[in-house]
């Protein structure tokens, strides 16, 4: 059983693939609070921070979360949603931390129908779960987006970086990629070092790196920052489209 806050079709709009039509299946629960991104949000007139997609890591919403307990009944939705649009548009598996659930049945079965669907998965992890990838062979063939997370999250480094873990995915998986959101003040201090520190477990994965924002404003703030610390360090710019074109407007 796992659990999902939201399925719907739009365009990728974040590292590698931005751009590409996919459709999200967003997992509920996370790992990681990352209080340091700043996103405010009010849970009985408690002001809490997190991420931008807080109702799919905070257990408070989990009431509104819908239960996932027989990979049937979703994936013949999916196949229904496949059907409707002509083809089969990639899969983007995120959260929340959608490896939360890597070990368990209803989840992976859901990942071998869209492998044997010929549908190409990518993966948006925080990359703190190690996975079995012999005993689940499936995500073999899936791409990771290793989201990692740095200092700015406000995460402590011991929780937040894995290097097993990442290791195991560099290893086994179809491919993978490491993206970075950081702001102006993370660029100005310790992104190249911490982002180098990662590079010497990682030594092979491209890098992409976006701007911290919850919304069109504050991405503005940090975007021509990381745009230039991009360009001066040899890393792969990734906008945030679904902010740029929807501000804030959830399930788009």
């Amino acid at each position: 059983m796992f659990y999902l806050t939201e399925q719907f079709f739009s365009i990728q709009g974040e590292g590698k693939y931005a751009g590409v039509p996919s459709y999200f299946l967003r997992t509920g629960g996370c790992n990681l609070n990352c209080p340091g991104f700043g996103a405010a949000y009010e849970v009985d007139g408690e002001v809490r921070l997190g991420c931008d997609t807080y109702f799919a890591v905070d257990g408070h919403f989990a009431s509104s979360w819908q239960k996932v307990d027989n990979a049937e009944g979703l994936t013949l939705h999916l196949k229904q949603e496949f059907d409707a649009l002509g083809y089969a548009p990639d899969v983007v598996i995120t959260g929340g931390e959608p490896l939360m659930y890597a070990k368990d049945a209803t989840f992976y079965a859901v990942v071998q129908w869209l492998v044997a669907y010929g549908v190409q998965i990518t993966f948006e992890t925080n990359g703190t779960i190690e996975i079995d990838f012999d005993t689940f062979p499936a995500y073999k063939s899936c791409i990771f987006a290793l989201s990692l997370k740095l200092k700015n999250s406000g995460e402590p480094v011991e929780k937040r970086l894995v290097p097993q873990a990442l290791m195991h995915i560099q290893k086994h998986a179809k491919e993978a990629f490491l993206k970075f959101t950081i702001d102006a003040d993370l660029v100005n201090s310790t992104a190249l070092d911490e982002i180098n520190e990662i590079r010497d477990i990682l030594p092979d994965l491209e890098v992409y790196c976006m701007p911290v924002g919850e919304s069109r404003d504050t991405i503005w703030k940090n975007d021509r920052d990381v745009f230039a610390f991009c360009m001066q360090h040899n890393f792969r710019y990734s906008d945030r489209l679904h902010i740029r074109v929807f501000d804030t407007t959830q399930g788009v």
